[in-house]
């Protein structure tokens, strides 16, 4: 008998090659999607697509209706990225950033916890190692992937009765459109921002567009993160965290022993950060991108 899975942003990325993955490995997978393009093509590939918006309460409960009795895994991957100084961040745009990546995860294992444990299933938490060590203008995303780290602790110990495993993955760059997405969220918020607050961030922002740039052209495969989560989800014992790929682990080793100021001193200078604030004030009618 198949084993089955749930897992949520199913559409692209990691969760497509989770989703990809499971189900050439024999199990039966649902893939959460919100677009009928991503419908059709998983469903091509073996992956049964059901409706999942993780911020619609009716959608949650319809997709548990729809899985049945029991589960054996459930892998929280659906999430958003906004990435902009905080200073900038409209608000609602950081409740979204919140509510996507959050809320809506705890709602989805909420509703799906009782067939979790109905088939002594798994959970896997689709972190990052933004959640372990932040940096400049990720603030928004960082803070909910530092959440989900708690989120992920607390529901460990407090599913241990029933044996049920709860693990998170903690990935660095990963090669996936998710950061694309959030390039042009930040470029509708920054050009709604007046100019003479922009520049005071100007030159930074260019130094995060080089540096996301070369992060993007050493990015880990989807498919690296969808084998952590297969291990998650079928090994005898599996790990609590998985950290995934060379610039992840680097950072996790800097998170837990490098003192702030000197990690502080390190981010800045391997981003080539500005030291000193912007003396050219901008030119009358400049916008947000000049």
């Amino acid at each position: 008998m198949s084993r089955t899975v749930v897992v949520t942003g199913a559409s692209s990325g990691i969760g497509e090659a989770c989703a990809l993955r499971l189900a050439a490995a024999g199990w039966r997978v649902y893939g959460g999607v919100r677009s009928t393009d991503a419908r059709s093509s998983l469903r091509a590939r073996g992956v049964e697509p059901i409706e999942l918006d993780v911020t619609s309460p009716e959608q949650i409960a319809a997709a548990a209706d729809a899985v049945g009795a029991t589960l054996d895994g459930l892998v929280d991957n659906a999430g958003i990225a906004i990435a902009a100084p905080l200073e900038l961040v409209p608000v609602d745009e950081l409740r979204r950033q919140l509510e996507v990546n959050v809320v809506g995860q705890v709602a989805v294992t909420q509703a799906f916890l009782p067939l979790i444990r109905a088939g002594r299933g798994r959970i896997v938490n689709m972190g990052s190692i933004a959640g372990r060590m932040a940096t400049p203008f990720t603030g928004a995303y960082s803070a909910s992937k530092f959440a989900l780290e708690a989120l992920t602790d607390a529901l460990r110990l407090e599913l241990q009765p029933w044996g049920i495993s709860v693990s998170i993955i903690e990935p660095g760059a990963v090669a996936t459109p998710i950061w694309e997405k959030a390039a042009k969220t930040a470029e509708t918020m920054l050009r709604a921002v007046p100019p003479e607050t922009f520049v005071l961030y100007a030159e930074a922002i260019e130094a995060l567009k080089k540096a996301a740039a070369h992060a993007a052209r050493n990015a880990v495969d989807p498919v690296d993160v969808a084998r952590a989560v297969e291990h998650a989800l079928t090994a005898s014992r599996p790990r609590t965290r998985y950290v995934v790929g060379r610039e992840a682990k680097i950072r996790a080793a800097m998170a837990l022993f490098v003192p702030d100021r000197v990690r502080d001193n390190l981010v800045a200078k391997a981003m080539r950060l500005p030291k000193t604030p912007p003396s050219t004030p901008p030119k009358a009618g400049e916008g947000a991108w000049g």
